[in-house]
């Protein structure tokens, strides 16, 4: 199937959005990254940080089936958890875990999310009753 079609026959709204997808290869990343981390750290930091970047596309996906203040709400709450992951980034390199270069690849998915989610709070704040208002 191509792009066109997979689009026409998505359920779930919020698997169209791009940002949904970042957030995905942001999990991805992390459970890669943190998969080095001292096994003493797994209910730690691994969890906690693992659990915040989850929770980046979880509110993505919670909220897109609200109304449009509600989505608002959830995508903030999305950018509370990118602020999480920005300390776990910092915290995971301060202990040696992670070396310069994974650090800034983990900040700048963090900083593009949060661009991300900032266009589409700005654009639901703009339109006028556009696809995530209640029905």
């Amino acid at each position: 199937m191509d792009n066109e079609t997979d689009k026409i026959l998505t359920f779930f709204r919020f698997e169209d959005l791009r940002v949904y997808h970042k957030a995905l290869d942001y999990i991805e990343w992390v459970h890669s990254n943190t998969s080095i981390f001292p096994e003493n750290e797994i209910d730690n930091l691994t969890g906690k940080f693992v659990n915040s970047a989850q929770a980046i596309a979880l509110q993505i996906a919670e909220g897109s089936s609200r109304n449009k203040t509600q989505f608002i709400y959830y995508l903030k709450m999305a950018k509370s958890s990118i602020r999480e992951c920005v300390v776990f980034t910092a915290v995971s390199r301060n202990l040696n875990y992670m070396t310069d270069a994974a650090m800034d690849e983990s900040r700048g998915q963090l900083m593009e999310l949060t661009k991300m989610i900032g266009a589409l709070i700005g654009s639901l704040q703009r339109s006028n009753g556009g696809n995530y208002d209640e029905k």
